[in-house]
């Protein structure tokens, strides 16, 4: 692996990407000289940057990474800054990964030994990605893995109870790399980040344990969790704490504490409580935020809850 950056840079070379196929062109010039990349079957593709011995392996939907400023994998810019390498597997539409094709791609990685050539691998994912992150690290055993909003599975026979992915409820779960939870059974560590408050999401949690289980409870963000997290400059210092394999209890409290001053988390968090009927806790959490912030929208619904309240 070359620890010298690559050439291209990737501000430049996707800014005129109009379509999928000319960012796929785009994505095989960023990594002709240090790297590879390539289709995975038809919905699926593996982008590999090497900068280093220090590997982010990412899961993210294409249609997600074109939609920010640069167009290329969060992951990867995160990578960039600290002079990692960073296999990004990219899907087409919210596959869940599971795709034969991917199977043979980490399968030939084992066969490769391609993740024993790095001192230090962390997996990383959110949502539907994040049960890909538990559910392939099991290919580079002592690997470290974070998953915000982790899924276990969608098998009929696991999962019953989760009836929000009413298309991807057909995929096959019981094939290889199926179960996330036992597949991080060989991790190092496996740090969850979730929202107690959605029943579907704790259920999911829950089926994760073990020595080398580390939960932690973020509630009322929903799955915004981790657009929280980057819009307080907070995800890539966890992301480099779980590398390093000393992200605590203590550093999640503190990152998760930035979202008092995010707009969107505060947003969220208002909604929720007029959604409930709870006019007092409305009040309350108005309160706060003025107090604290410049929040028009909230010293606006301040001003009619106390008018409210007056008559």
């Amino acid at each position: 692996m070359s620890d010298v950056a690559l050439k291209s840079d990737p501000n430049d070379l996707f800014a005129s990407a109009k379509d999928i196929a000319s960012w796929c062109q785009s994505a095989e010039k960023l990594t002709e000289d240090e790297g590879y990349f390539y289709a995975l079957g038809a919905k699926h593709w593996a982008l590999f940057c090497d900068l280093g011995p220090t590997l982010l392996v990412s899961f993210e939907q294409l249609q997600a990474v074109r939609e920010r400023p640069n167009q290329m994998p969060l992951a990867n810019d995160i990578a960039r800054a600290n002079g990692w390498s960073h296999l990004c597997i990219l899907s087409d539409g919210d596959t869940w990964f599971r795709d034969p094709a991917v199977y043979s791609y980490f399968d030939q990685l084992v066969d490769d030994a391609f993740l024993e050539d790095f001192d230090q691998v962390l997996f990383y994912g959110v949502g539907s990605s994040g049960y890909a992150a538990c559910a392939y690290s099991v290919t580079a055993p002592g690997a470290r893995v974070l998953a915000i909003n982790p899924k276990a599975s969608l098998a009929s026979d696991v999962a019953s109870w989760d009836k929000r992915y009413t298309r991807q409820r057909r995929l096959d779960f019981t094939q290889r790399y199926g179960f996330a939870p036992r597949m991080v059974e060989g991790a190092e560590s496996v740090t969850l980040i979730f929202d107690p408050t959605i029943p579907e999401d704790a259920m999911h949690a829950q089926l994760f344990h073990g020595p080398n289980i580390h939960k932690f409870r973020a509630p009322h963000a929903k799955d915004l969790i981790a657009t929280v997290l980057e819009q307080t400059k907070q995800l890539p210092v966890l992301i480099s704490l779980a590398m390093a394999g000393t992200l605590g209890s203590k550093d999640l409290a503190k990152a998760w504490r930035t979202r008092r001053n995010n707009g969107l988390y505060l947003r969220t968090l208002l909604a929720k409580a007029e959604q409930s009927g709870r006019p007092a806790l409305e009040l309350l959490i108005c309160r706060n935020v003025t107090a604290r912030l410049k929040a028009p929208r909230f010293v606006k619904r301040l001003a009619q809850l106390t008018q409210g309240a007056d008559k």
